[in-house]
């Protein structure tokens, strides 16, 4: 087979995303091995009893559940892709009919409260750093993704209008995303200490010592450091939740996350899986 580094390429030229691609290169790894492992050879092609044989371990010997088992034959399929297109084979062997059916789940994926989240900001405030207080605000409060937020510029952002436009959305869509007022004063206090930083002058809004821009590892760590239960993606969910909570409409919802299809939204507008459990408690 190619080189992991042209499947790299391949991806890129087709707009993946970075942890898109990482993703698929993970999964991909975690197939050589065993293959290498099961047969002492390096594979070379794919091969249709190869592939059944895969999932059969990672379900009843690895035990892993359905969506994880399904992101590694997506990996797979794109691998399978990959490899025709360098004429290395002539058929596909990996089918979205090998996907385990999974039900979608009833309960509103926000698990984190108003005021968990502001308690969570608070706590950040009280350590002094505006700048990793106003990420956590823009976080929770306009529904934009972690990879977003490190890929927003200066000229992005206008506090005058309350307005952002992010140019590094998912699938490479650009969109208008609309703050509120806790966003802004977080940004605008956050820019006034920006200017002593040493690298104010980087186009990026938020940078750090080491680099003219934050890296997503950071933010990460930032939370880490702060909470075992608040996450970036988290405050994406708790955002579309409470907007949907104070009446945004379910396209409006869907317009400021950028959600591609709307159904990803709809989910938002369940009960939480607590109350969910408290309903049970009734019957």
């Amino acid at each position: 087979m190619s080189g992991i580094e042209e499947f790299k390429s391949y991806l890129l030229n087709q707009d993946k995303s970075i942890n898109t691609i990482k993703s698929y290169v993970s999964h991909v790894e975690d197939y050589s091995r065993w293959f290498q492992e099961s047969f002492g050879i390096s594979f070379t092609k794919l091969y249709r009893e190869n592939i059944l044989d895969f999932k059969s371990y990672l379900l009843n010997i690895k035990n892993l559940n359905a969506k994880s088992i399904n992101a590694k034959l997506a990996a797979l399929m794109k691998l399978n892709e990959f490899i025709l297109s360098k004429n290395i084979q002539e058929d596909i062997v990996v089918f979205k009919t090998d996907y385990i059916k999974v039900q979608t789940e009833y309960a509103s994926p926000a698990i984190i409260t108003r005021q968990d989240v502001e308690s969570f900001r608070q706590t950040i405030l009280e350590n002094e750093s505006k700048r990793d207080y106003a990420i956590v605000t823009l976080l929770a409060y306009s529904g934009m993704r972690i990879s977003e937020a490190v890929n927003l510029k200066l000229s992005d952002v206008n506090l005058t209008a309350r307005e952002i436009v992010v140019r590094y959305g998912k699938g490479k869509k650009q969109r208008l995303v609309i703050i509120n007022d806790k966003v802004v004063n977080a940004i605008k206090t956050y820019l006034s200490e920006r200017t002593k930083l040493r690298n104010r002058d980087s186009e990026y809004l938020f940078v750090s010592r080491e680099s003219c821009r934050i890296s997503r590892t950071r933010i990460n760590h930032i939370f880490n450091g702060y909470s075992d239960k608040i996450t970036p993606h988290m405050l994406r969910h708790f955002f579309c939740s409470y907007a949907l909570e104070k009446g945004w409409s379910v396209h409006e919802v869907a317009g400021q996350a950028g959600h591609a299809n709307i159904h990803t939204t709809l989910i938002y507008t369940n009960p939480s899986m607590e109350e969910m459990k408290r309903k049970s408690n009734l019957l």
